[in-house]
């Protein structure tokens, strides 16, 4: 898989058009432009060898117009601070498409998670959850998984902080084991939202998920649980693919043979998977192989002008973050690809957080039918209020999407004024 980064810029592109679209002077949304705040911190590790390594960490925070901020922590030995500050403008956005009372963040650490021990893990995160403890609390900015970070980080991540403040705070962090405070459903979250968005496409569309084939770049947690959920659904899933590269098989892969491997091989490839018909490919393969629906799950900017004259797939639902450049979009407009936006497509999971962190602070559980049954409400009425808006001014779902986001955080802004 490509690793370029979604920049700040081309995220500014889409803005300025949909506010035109809205009728908007920049004066009306000038504030979107700029992330509120911007962190950069020096993380000392004391490593298992006994010497000391420093790593860049960051914590951005976006907006607050319309609620406390949210946004994951991602581990990747590319992350740089612009693509940070573009994460956190898209939470703002994303959370404003479903309507939860959250604003935007985001925070990473220039590191490969997986040449660190699991105690030198421990001690960075513990050490970069002190350095950003003056900008995140339950009212004010609460992280969640990225990638290259799961349950158990968010529970060092909530320790540190309830060390700190001298009583248990779950409400810390969203995504965390179910045993400190953590919500049912979550983890499956994201992939059940992308089913769900899925599903309402081919239904708007008139066609029906038995059958339909399906590609899916990425086989983490979000990949892999829309892989299962559509498998389920009836979907063929002919093709998914990991850094390591992708199985193809025409007549469809034996999703939950692939799952069971990935379980029994932890931290193992799906290049080691082999079974019956299965053809091994490389990611951008997969991208431009011929089927109903491509599912970009992976890491950003993988949809570029180079791939995208190459798609065939007539439906893009986008499960990861950017993964589509500004260019590759123009191409898939003209070619009459139906691009089902990120900020709407991945919602779910934050939307779950939203779940977790209402149970928290209220000290609720919610079983998980009750989960499940509110999520798919909410990723619904969003959906149907983007197609409804697209259809109506013949434009592209990921326009329309921003102008929803758009406006709602624009409004909320207007009613608080610029303090002082």
């Amino acid at each position: 898989m490509q690793d370029t980064n979604i920049t700040y810029d081309t995220l500014l592109t889409t803005i300025d058009q949909a506010a035109a679209l809205l009728g908007l002077q920049e004066a009306d949304y000038i504030m979107l432009k700029y992330p509120e705040r911007a962190l950069t911190v020096s993380i000392p590790v004391e490593m298992d060898h006994g010497g000391i390594q420093v790593f860049t960490g960051y914590r951005v925070q976006h907006s607050t117009s319309r609620g406390p901020c949210k946004g994951g922590l991602r581990y990747h030995p590319g992350v740089e601070l612009d693509e940070v500050k573009a994460m956190a403008a898209l939470m703002t956005l994303k959370c404003a498409v479903v309507n939860i009372p959250y604003g935007g963040a985001k925070g990473a650490v220039k590191v490969d998670p997986a040449a660190l021990s699991r105690q030198e893990l421990k001690r960075l995160t513990r050490r970069y959850t002190a350095m950003i403890l003056p900008l995140i609390g339950p009212e004010k900015d609460i992280p969640a998984p990225d990638v290259g970070t799961n349950e158990e980080v968010m529970g060092w991540i909530m320790d540190t902080y309830s060390m700190f403040k001298g009583y248990t705070v779950p409400g810390i962090v969203t995504g965390k084991p179910l045993d400190i405070g953590g919500s049912l459903g979550r983890r499956e979250a994201t992939g059940r939202g992308v089913t769900l968005i899925t599903r309402e496409t081919l239904h708007r569309l008139g066609r029906p998920m038995l059958g339909t084939t399906v590609a899916i770049q990425g086989m983490g947690a979000v990949g892999g649980t829309t892989a299962k959920l559509l498998d389920l659904e009836g979907c063929k899933i002919v093709a998914v693919s990991d850094v390591s590269g992708g199985l193809y098989k025409r007549s469809g892969l034996d999703i939950p043979d692939i799952l069971t491997y990935m379980q029994d091989h932890p931290g193992g490839f799906l290049s080691g998977y082999n079974g019956e018909g299965i053809k091994h490919i490389t990611n951008e393969a997969l991208l431009t192989l011929d089927t109903d629906i491509l599912i970009p799950a992976a890491l950003e900017n993988q949809l570029t002008l180079d791939v995208a004259p190459r798609v065939r797939a007539k439906i893009i639902v986008e499960a990861a973050n950017g993964p589509t450049t500004s260019d590759a979009d123009r191409v898939f407009e003209q070619m009459g690809v139906i691009v089902v936006p990120d900020i709407l497509v991945n919602a779910g999971g934050v939307v779950v957080s939203y779940f977790e962190w209402i149970q928290n602070i209220q000290s609720l559980t919610w079983d998980e039918e009750a989960v499940n049954r509110t999520l798919e409400q909410i990723m619904i009425r969003a959906f149907n209020e983007i197609w409804q808006a697209a259809a109506r001014r013949g434009i592209t779902l990921r326009l329309s999407a921003y102008m929803l986001a758009i406006d709602r955080v624009v409004k909320a802004k207007k009613i608080r004024g610029v303090f002082p």
